[in-house]
């Protein structure tokens, strides 16, 4: 695992490629040391994460927005954001997926389409119910869009996730959001701590590298 992350780190050229992203040295040196995670390792990992989904026959059928997605919706609102699914059925997914950028730090949020609930995940304790309500005002949006009807939203929950580990430094939080996200979307619990931050880096060079989760 180490002589292939050394090698790609060494590269100058494009490391790999998924679903039309393309990451470099640059990119999977944000996984080195204490670094924050860039966009494109971020987007990346949620390309894999659907890459896992729709290879599997077991698995929750996820969709993955990019992490530019909710800072246009935010800015711009559902006219802003309604043709990125011009090719997607999100009704179609059990979950929707969404890595959020607050300025300085990663949030996760899960559309969960089966459960009827939208969910919150924050390394520092955050609970963001702007963005509990930005998305529940997209999925009515989406629907009223693409469906031609009014979403039912009864017996839907939402809320920020309890319980869940939190970061105990300042530069950990992509690496906790791509770790929520990849476990939600097999729908397992999620029993890792901040000292799993050294092998999960190393982890996600390797997945990312690979072009494919090791789990």
């Amino acid at each position: 695992m180490e002589d292939t992350i050394n090698k790609s780190l060494r590269s100058r050229q494009v490391i790999t490629e998924c679903m039309r992203l393309e990451i470099t040295a640059a990119d999977l040196s944000t996984l080195c040391g204490l670094t924050w995670l860039n966009d494109q390792v971020i987007n990346f990992y949620m390309n894999l994460i659907m890459d896992r989904a729709e290879k599997s026959k077991s698995l929750p059928k996820v969709y993955c927005f990019h992490s530019f997605f909710y800072t246009r919706l935010c800015s711009a609102g559902y006219s802003g954001v309604r043709r990125w699914t011009k090719k997607v059925d999100l009704f179609s997914h059990e979950m929707v997926i969404l890595p959020v950028h607050l300025s300085v730090h990663w949030c996760l949020a899960v559309i969960d389409l089966k459960e009827k609930k939208i969910d919150y995940y924050d390394s520092m304790g955050g609970t963001n119910e702007g963005c509990l309500r930005q998305l529940r005002d997209y999925i009515v949006g989406e629907y009223k869009d693409k469906k031609g009807g009014a979403f039912d939203l009864t017996g839907w929950q939402y809320g920020a996730v309890r319980g869940i580990p939190h970061q105990m430094n300042g530069s950990d939080c992509g690496v906790f959001a791509c770790q929520y996200a990849q476990i939600v979307s097999k729908r397992r619990k999620i029993d890792f701590d901040q000292s799993h931050m050294p092998y999960f880096r190393q982890k996600m060079q390797f997945e990312i590298v690979s072009c494919k989760l090791i789990t």
